[in-house]
């Protein structure tokens, strides 16, 4: 099997393909909101803290794993210990669970596009658009196909040909227009009908400046939790993406260049998309603005702040849109492979029946996704206080269930029943330097399960 494995052609190819996996919704979005919500510097810094630590130690672990066994999350886990093969299913069904509802927002994406491209971006900002496009019969469906159909078609062509190529291109062209509109909205200057000048500068302060007005101890561990759990949506740890990924990475790369090189670029993107959306929606809608969180920040906040630019804001907002479709194409695409590549090892069959199979899968998840919100449209209470129909269920469990308990299992396994030293070999048998290996193995051992165990506490209601 290991000499067969393909391979990714060399360490920039696997980088690009693996920061475009971790730069994806999670980080247009839901970085921004958070970063909003938390005390906006404050909540970097935590980030910033979380990703050297908690989200290094997760993220060499699944890349060694992969590159150790060479093999997909489904056998992986097996192959590092035999009464540790759950882990390989719950790494499985993670992605599965996620790429119906993530194609399901592409699709709103893709047909935010379409009306901006077409010059309908007012209609887009109006009242209810948002809410009515998604509860229409048909139309997000259609949407969420194509956009699955694209994704499905970079996978069927494998690891070089497919994923490494696209991502060669679409991550350079995703860096210089995230830059682009963050340097923009820098530039911004509102005035509302009070007669209150916003500016953009005035907005990156909020996003920048740590703020512990009114925080206690509770509030700032409500910060750090907020900050992991988007480390999960960051780094695409715990869903069996990196693993995956890491089992095509060669024998003589340098893996703890290439990890670094991977925090840094996931990182600068989040920070950027921060950038991009805090100054811009504060400017043109105030503090109230940004209380909007995931959808409602990017498909109604957003819009409304394009058509306040005038005619500028036709433009503004397709070049936006078309980052967002790279982005979230990238994180899907790499999300598909953690499956096609399972069902590959575990079941013997070739990537093209793989990728169909997947595929109708999700064509048909996806499906009763976007039925969620009309012909099959419910409400459940879930334990963390909140509501949710079908699309939040299937994130909730994805995210708030099944990842936490997967990275706590990772860890027991790599940090006791192994030990780190597994880890620590698959890094270094190049002969390259591990740089943070005590940290590493503190957190693998110590921290990060802890930190987890916390994590699935708070999402669960627990605490």
């Amino acid at each position: 099997m290991e000499k067969k494995r393909i391979s990714f052609s060399n360490s920039l190819g696997f980088v690009l393909a693996a920061a475009g996996s971790a730069v994806g919704l999670g980080n247009i979005w839901r970085f921004p909101y958070l970063a909003a919500k938390d005390g906006g510097g404050l909540f970097l810094v935590i980030y910033m803290i979380l990703v050297l630590t908690f989200g290094f130690a997760l993220l060499t672990t699944e890349l060694a794993i992969g590159r150790k066994t060479k093999q997909s999350p489904l056998t992986a886990y097996r192959s590092v210990h035999p009464k540790f093969g759950f882990l390989g299913l719950l790494a499985c069904i993670v992605p599965m669970l996620i790429i119906p509802y993530y194609s399901a927002i592409g699709g709103w994406v893709l047909k935010y596009f379409m009306v901006f491209i077409t010059g309908k971006g007012t209609e887009a900002a109006s009242d209810g658009y948002f809410t009515g496009f998604i509860t229409m019969d048909y139309q997000p469906m259609i949407y969420m196909a194509i956009f699955l159909l694209a994704t499905a078609v970079v996978v069927y062509f494998g690891v070089e040909k497919g994923i490494e190529k696209v991502s060669r291109v679409l991550m350079p062209i995703l860096v210089i227009l995230v830059v682009g509109i963050a340097v923009f909205s820098l530039t911004i200057t509102h005035t509302d009908e009070s007669g209150n000048v916003r500016t953009g500068l005035e907005g990156l302060k909020i996003y920048l400046i740590p703020s512990l007005e009114g925080k206690g101890i509770k509030d700032v561990a409500v910060v750090i939790m907020d900050a992991m759990g988007q480390l999960f949506y960051s780094l695409s740890i715990a869903m069996g993406i990196m693993v995956a990924y890491g089992s095509y990475v060669r024998d003589d790369d340098n893996l703890m260049k290439s990890i670094n090189r991977i925090e840094l670029f996931d990182t600068l993107i989040a920070f950027f998309a921060g950038v991009m959306i805090i100054p811009s929606v504060f400017a043109f809608m105030g503090r109230e603005g940004l209380d909007a969180s995931g959808p409602g920040l990017m498909f109604v906040s957003m819009p409304r702040v394009f058509m306040e630019m005038g005619a500028a804001g036709f433009v503004i907002g397709t070049v936006f849109f078309l980052m967002v479709i790279f982005a979230a194409l990238t994180s899907c695409i790499s999300i598909m492979e953690a499956i096609v590549s399972s069902f590959m090892d575990k079941f013997h069959i070739s990537r093209k029946k793989a990728t169909i199979i997947e595929t109708l899968i999700a064509l048909v998840v996806g499906a009763i996704v976007c039925m969620g919100y009309n012909k099959l449209y419910f409400e459940i209470p879930l334990p963390n206080g909140s509501t949710a129909q079908i699309l939040d269920i299937l994130d909730y469990l994805s995210n708030n269930v099944i990842m936490p308990i997967l990275a706590i299992g990772t860890c027991i396994l790599i940090g006791w029943v192994t030990g780190p030293k597994y880890v620590v070999d698959e890094v270094t048998k190049t002969g390259d330097r591990f740089g943070r290996k005590g940290l590493y193995i503190v957190m693998i051992r110590f921290v990060a399960p802890v930190l987890l165990f916390l994590l699935l506490l708070k999402a669960t209601g627990v605490i």
